[in-house]
């Protein structure tokens, strides 16, 4: 695992605090974990203060530990160890994420990599030179069926081309980003098959698909059974010459079930 450390003193900023909703809201959070255990709270305050400064910074993870009582170490942990978690200025209208894992790799995924080498910057975790976008390659994000894909923000973007990505990050770049629409970007709702059902289909007023004709077999009669699941033992419970069941072996036992005993005198 990669070495994960702040951003450098001279793009730090100076102070950090919650805008007066996202302090509303971190009360609350807090208060949903028991007593003595507030300190739960430590991922959701982080997030939050990366969603409304776009990344985590140094201010930040101290503001945070101030409001939980909690030792700076322990959150710095908590920052450095979960990727989820920007420790660098991202681009501040897009920070697109393009899933490197191998169902988008081997739909494309080094396609779109290129895409924004070439539009953004050519390593990730760097800005273009405006400062409004940024780019990095993660792990999986959850939407294999639908891949190549990539997630700005919250949102994903699937089943991608790269002329597709690039409409996108000049959509982001200009201001539009919330006009392009998330999930497939071809004719298909959520995961379900491009184009109609081609299965599961019956009951909906589609047509049943024509079932091929059977082939002549020949008659059962005429193929002898199989050889290989017989059983194969010498056991004299087993064996064929003694008939079962037996009619001695079951007149015994009748017999003494229903024998009752005297009682002695």
């Amino acid at each position: 695992m990669s070495v994960r450390r702040l951003a450098e003193d001279n793009v730090q900023p100076a102070a950090f605090a919650f805008s007066r909703e996202n302090s509303a809201w971190a009360k609350q959070a807090i208060k949903k974990y028991p007593k003595g255990r507030e300190q739960s709270a430590v991922i959701p305050l982080l997030m939050r203060a990366q969603e409304q400064d776009g990344w985590v910074t140094k201010a930040a993870i101290e503001h945070v530990a101030t409001m939980l009582d909690m030792p700076l170490i322990r959150v710095l942990e908590v920052a450095t160890f979960y990727t989820q978690f920007q420790l660098k200025p991202v681009g501040t209208r897009a920070h697109i994420q393009v899933c490197g894992t191998t169902p988008c790799m081997l739909r494309g995924a080094e396609d779109l990599k290129k895409v924004c080498q070439h539009k953004i910057h050519h390593e990730q975790f760097h800005t273009n030179e405006a400062g409004t976008l940024s780019w990095e390659e993660v792990e999986c994000l959850g939407a294999c069926v639908n891949a190549p894909m990539v997630m700005v923000f919250k949102d994903t973007y699937e089943d991608l081309t790269p002329e597709r990505l690039e409409e996108i990050i000049d959509a982001f770049e200009a201001g539009n980003g919330a006009s392009v629409p998330v999930g497939p970007q071809i004719d298909r709702q959520f995961s379900a098959p491009q184009g109609e059902l081609t299965s599961l289909n019956e009951g909906n007023g589609a047509a049943k698909p024509k079932r091929a004709a059977k082939s002549a077999a020949p008659e059962a009669a005429s193929i002898p059974p199989p050889n290989a699941a017989k059983l194969v033992t010498h056991d004299e419970a087993t064996s064929a010459a003694i008939k079962s069941p037996s009619k001695v072996k079951t007149t015994k036992a009748v017999e003494k079930a229903t024998s009752v005993k005297k009682p002695k005198e």
